[in-house]
């Protein structure tokens, strides 16, 4: 793409002629006919507008080269490739992009902003990566028909979490309004677009990526149960709301069984070895903690199953610390599968402990 731009910003003539007539313009346009042909994308939104439009009106002046000319201008393309050994971003918008992640969040918005660029990339991509709370900000602070394009612009299943966390008179406000959005250009969606990204570009950069009840929950998965029940207790009186929210950030061993599929269980007996699954088999106490254990050995194959059954009775009692233990690995491997996506979750309901 790099050297389709230099191509298609130097010269100007005739495009139809000798190849040592052709101008570079001329010779861009003919290596993209060429790619194009050949059924390979090319990306050309990458070029700037203007380039664009110049490269359009060429191909649709240029009628035909013959089979020597295109051959050269092709070699000659390829030549140029072949002698590049590093290429830059070219600007402060691409070098921001090559090293998102490698600098500071501070550093990245502190250069973004002397130099003006906004952050760059379709906008609804970014929009539709936010998780449903932070999109609800925006449907609260901004206009219906703002909030209609937005949803409209996300994944159907998004949308739908989305609005079933509205209140009902918002949601049918919104819904209604989305019945009116066939008037709606192109250039207004991404300015929109552009314009709820840009509040995002403005807000400055967070310590911590969690939200506070996902650190809390984070914590209390590992705590011993009477610690966690107490702090939860506790939180109850300072701030039953937050406390709610700690809860459904909680996954501990007792709620395998409700929020796990059958069919992701046999990934569990590849993490953890089967001494600590055995373990948590005997160890297992309280009605939850076996319900678990049920749940898990009814959806791994039988002879693993049995083998277990057999290593917990041959093991005998274990003590609660060893059994706690155990049941925190087990978690612990449950949770690095969901945190890499290679499962997912299901999500307390209310009426869950």
């Amino acid at each position: 793409m790099t050297q389709l731009t230099t191509l298609a910003r130097s010269g100007a003539g005739t495009p139809v002629a000798p190849m040592s007539r052709l101008t570079r313009r001329a010779k861009a346009a003919i290596v993209v006919q060429f790619i194009l042909k050949e059924g390979a994308n090319v990306p050309l939104t990458a070029l700037p507008e203007d380039l664009q439009i110049q490269l359009t009106q060429l191909l649709g002046e240029m009628r035909y080269i013959d089979r020597a000319t295109m051959h050269a201008v092709i070699a000659e393309f390829s030549e140029e490739l072949d002698s590049i050994g590093l290429s830059f971003p070219g600007d402060i918008a691409g070098a921001l992009s090559a090293l998102d992640g490698k600098i500071s969040a501070q550093t990245a918005a502190r250069l973004r902003k002397e130099a003006g660029v906004r952050q760059i990339g379709d906008p609804w991509q970014r929009l539709a990566a936010l998780p449903v709370a932070r999109l609800q900000t925006f449907v609260t602070s901004e206009s219906t028909q703002v909030a209609a394009v937005m949803v409209s612009k996300l994944d159907v299943s998004k949308a739908a979490d989305l609005l079933s966390t509205l209140p009902g008179d918002v949601a049918r406000r919104i819904t209604y309004a989305m019945s009116m959005t066939d008037a709606v250009t192109p250039d207004a969606v991404e300015r929109i677009g552009l314009s709820l990204a840009a509040q995002l570009d403005a807000e400055p950069p967070k310590a911590f990526r969690a939200q506070p009840s996902e650190r809390v929950g984070a914590i209390l998965n590992f705590s011993r149960a009477t610690t966690r029940d107490q702090l939860l207790t506790a939180l109850d009186e300072e701030d039953k709301g937050f406390a709610e929210q700690v809860r459904k950030s909680i996954f501990t061993f007792a709620h395998i069984a409700d929020r796990m599929t059958a069919i992701d269980v046999p990934k569990i007996t590849r993490d953890v070895d089967q001494e600590t699954l055995a373990k948590v088999i005997s160890g297992a106490i309280d009605d939850v903690d076996r319900r678990s254990v049920e749940f898990i050995l009814s959806n791994i194959s039988k002879r693993l199953s049995d083998g277990l059954r057999e290593m917990s009775e041959d093991m005998g009692a274990v003590t609660p610390k060893d059994a706690e233990a155990a049941m925190n690995t087990v978690v612990r491997a449950i949770r690095a599968l969901a945190d890499s996506g290679e499962i997912v979750l299901e999500m307390p309901t209310d009426t869950e402990d």
